[in-house]
């Protein structure tokens, strides 16, 4: 059987709203830059400032937050809208300030608040570009989102979770999905912890810390079901559009 050839795209409508999304997505780690500025240390060093016991504890504190923040984000949107994304922002950073003034352990203590408040985030816009974040196969796109390379990540766009081929599900759906993707956010979260447990800054480092995790996710969230959008709404292969989204995303 001969692969199937995929075509460039010339619509000069769909050529358009790829470079929207590209543009957002490299503009999305732009927040995360000012906090490592702030907080003075490299991404490449934070982890280091963590206590071993805390890294090992880590991937299985993210996998629980993770199964969590499903039914608790998913029980909440029936009782209250969504929100626009100035207003997730203002209630993550407030937590990260929170969070902050008690160094480590008060940091430890909002992770699962915070990945709560961003998947509530993401299942909202999903839900914005015309998906059920209810139905399954959407809650499984809600977790992608979150294989992406975190703010504090260099990324070049070809290891982002909505092109993350490798995330593919051999169980049940859904704790499937969140094994495979636990390790690679608890990496992400980890350099979270460590930038908020630098001294003295405390809940200014804890604030803008969730500020830049919370825009990030948002605009990674803009990205992936915006092109889901675009494949739908255009008819066209959604790998194609993929693979034109990568393509400017890399271009330097």
């Amino acid at each position: 059987m001969q692969p199937e050839i995929l075509y460039p795209v010339t619509d000069k409508r769909l050529t358009a709203e790829l470079d929207l999304l590209a543009r957002r997505h490299r503009a999305a780690s732009g927040p995360m830059m000012q906090v490592i500025t702030l907080v003075g240390t490299g991404a490449e060093t934070v982890l280091g400032k963590l206590a071993s016991p805390v890294r090992d504890r880590l991937e299985g504190a993210t996998e629980r937050a993770l199964e969590t923040a499903f039914t608790v984000a998913t029980r909440s949107r029936e009782v209250v809208a969504d929100r626009p994304d100035w207003i997730n922002t203002a209630l993550a950073t407030a937590m990260g300030a929170a969070g902050g003034v008690g160094g480590l352990p008060g940091a430890l203590a909002e992770l699962p608040f915070t990945v709560t408040m961003l998947l509530r985030a993401i299942q909202g816009i999903a839900a914005e570009h015309g998906f059920d974040p209810d139905s399954e196969e959407v809650r499984l796109e809600c977790l992608r989102v979150f294989a992406a390379a975190g703010p504090l990540a260099r990324d070049d766009g070809a290891d982002m979770g909505f092109l993350a081929a490798r995330l593919t599900i051999t169980g049940p759906g859904l704790n499937s999905l969140i094994a495979k993707v636990a390790p690679r956010l608890a990496a992400v979260l980890g350099q979270k912890l460590a930038t908020q447990a630098v001294p003295i800054l405390g809940a200014v480092a804890g604030a803008a810390v969730n500020y830049a995790f919370t825009s990030y996710y948002q605009d990674i969230a803009r990205v992936h079901f915006g092109l889901k959008r675009l494949a739908r709404d255009s008819g066209e292969d959604e790998g194609l559009l993929r693979e034109e989204l990568v393509m400017r995303i890399t271009r330097r």
